[in-house]
C-alpha cells in the first residue's frame, strides 16, 4: 500500500503568462504605409514621322537634353527634291495666274471698244478662278512637302532625360518607328491605392477640417530609406475598381536632381491625426470569420474573447469603432495559443505605442 504527500501538486496545472495591456484614449499621430509606382510628370515615346534612313544621332542614352534640341536627324535628299518640284508647282500656277489677269485687262480694254461682247469679260473671269484655286492647290503641296521635309529633323518636345534608342545610324526608319522615349522627371507623379472606407474616412476628415498631413505624403524609397522631400496629394480616380474596391490616388513630388525614375516602385506613407481614440494593437487582434476578437480578461484573471468593430487601420493599429472601452485589460500577444475561459497569469506591460 502506497501513500500520497498532502503536498503533491503535480495535478494543478501550471498558469500561462501573457502579456497584458490596458486599453487607453489616444490623441498622436499614425501613419500607413502603400504600395506606389512612380512615373513621370511627361513621358512620352519619340516616333518618326516619316521614312528613310537614320544618318544621325545627335544624342546618348540618359543624356539631358533641352526643347528644341535635335535628336536625330532623317535622310532628307529625297523630301528637298519634293519641295523644290513644288516651288516650281506654285512659280507655274502663278504665272498661270498673272497670264489670266493680263487677258481680263485686254478684254477690257476691247469690250470698251466694243470689239468683243461682255460675255467675254466673264469667261476671263471664270479663268482667273481656275488659275488662283491651282495656285492655292501648289501652295497647298508645297506646305505639305515643307512639313514632311522638316520630320526630317527630329528635336525634342521639352527638357527631359532619353531613354534607350533602339535604333542606330544607318537604320531604315518607317514612318511610326520608335526612336526612343523622352522623361522629364524634374517632378513624378506616385499613385497608390486606397480601400474604398478609407477613401470614405479621408473625404470625411477634408469635411470635418480634421486632416493633418493627408495633404502632405513621405516616400520610402525602393531601398527602405526616406525621400528627402515630402509630396502632396493632388487628385484621385473618379471610380473605384470594382474588382478591388480601391481608388487610386496621385501624389506628386519634386526631383530636381532625377534621383526618382519614370517607372520605379516605392511606398507612400500617409500621416494621420487620431483624437480621442482606442487604439488596439494588431497583434492583439484574432481575426475569425470576417470578424474581429481580442482577449478580455477579467479580475479573476480569466480571458474571454470579445468582439469588437474596427474603424481604421493605420500602423500596426485598428481604431476602435465600438465593442470596447478603456480600462480594458486585453492580451498583448500570444494569442494564437491563448483558449475562450482559460485563466491566465498576466503580465502588464507598458501600451507599445511607438
Amino acid at each position: 500500500m502506497s501513500c500520497k504527500s498532502k503536498n503533491d501538486t503535480s495535478k494543478i496545472p501550471l498558469l500561462k503568462t501573457y502579456p497584458v495591456v490596458t486599453l487607453k484614449e489616444f490623441d498622436t499621430v499614425l501613419h500607413k504605409d502603400y504600395t506606389a509606382s512612380i512615373q513621370a510628370i511627361q513621358n512620352v515615346e519619340i516616333r518618326a514621322r516619316i521614312s528613310g534612313y537614320l544618318d544621325e544621332v545627335l544624342v546618348d542614352e540618359g543624356k539631358t537634353v533641352k526643347k528644341g534640341q535635335v535628336l536625330f536627324q532623317l535622310s532628307a535628299a529625297e523630301y528637298k527634291a519634293e519641295v523644290a518640284k513644288a516651288e516650281a508647282s506654285v512659280l507655274i500656277a502663278k504665272a498661270e495666274l498673272k497670264k489670266e489677269e493680263l487677258e481680263l485687262k485686254r478684254v477690257k480694254i476691247l469690250v470698251d471698244k466694243k470689239v468683243v461682247n461682255n460675255s467675254e469679260i466673264e469667261l476671263s473671269d471664270a479663268k482667273i478662278k481656275a488659275a488662283e484655286a491651282k495656285v492655292k492647290e501648289a501652295l497647298s503641296v508645297l506646305n505639305n512637302a515643307q512639313i514632311k521635309l522638316s520630320y526630317t529633323t527630329i528635336r525634342s518636345p521639352y527638357d527631359g532625360v532619353i531613354d534607350r534608342l533602339p535604333m542606330k545610324k544607318g537604320s531604315l526608319i518607317n514612318e511610326g518607328t520608335l526612336l526612343t522615349t523622352l522623361s522629364d522627371a524634374r517632378k513624378v507623379y506616385t499613385y497608390f491605392n486606397v480601400s474604398e472606407v478609407e477613401y470614405l474616412e479621408y473625404q470625411k476628415s477634408i469635411a470635418n477640417n480634421t486632416q493633418m498631413a493627408y495633404t502632405e505624403v513621405e516616400l520610402l524609397l525602393a531601398d527602405g530609406s526616406l525621400y528627402k522631400s515630402k509630396g502632396k496629394l493632388q487628385t484621385m480616380e473618379s471610380e473605384i475598381n470594382t474588382q478591388t474596391g480601391s481608388l487610386a490616388f496621385r501624389a506628386v513630388f519634386d526631383n530636381q536632381d532625377l534621383l526618382l525614375k519614370h517607372g520605379s516602385s516605392g511606398t507612400v506613407r500617409l500621416y494621420k491625426d487620431v483624437h480621442n481614440a482606442i487604439l488596439v494593437p494588431q497583434k492583439s487582434v484574432i481575426e475569425i470569420q470576417d470578424k474581429n476578437y481580442v482577449f478580455i480578461v477579467d479580475k479573476n484573471n480569466k480571458i474571454t474573447m470579445q468582439n469588437f468593430v474596427p474603424g481604421i487601420r493605420i500602423d500596426n493599429f485598428y481604431t476602435v469603432q465600438s465593442g470596447l472601452k478603456t480600462g480594458s485589460n486585453i492580451v498583448y500577444e500570444g494569442i494564437q495559443t491563448a483558449k475562450d475561459g482559460e485563466e491566465i497569469v498576466p503580465k502588464i506591460i507598458a501600451y507599445p505605442l511607438f
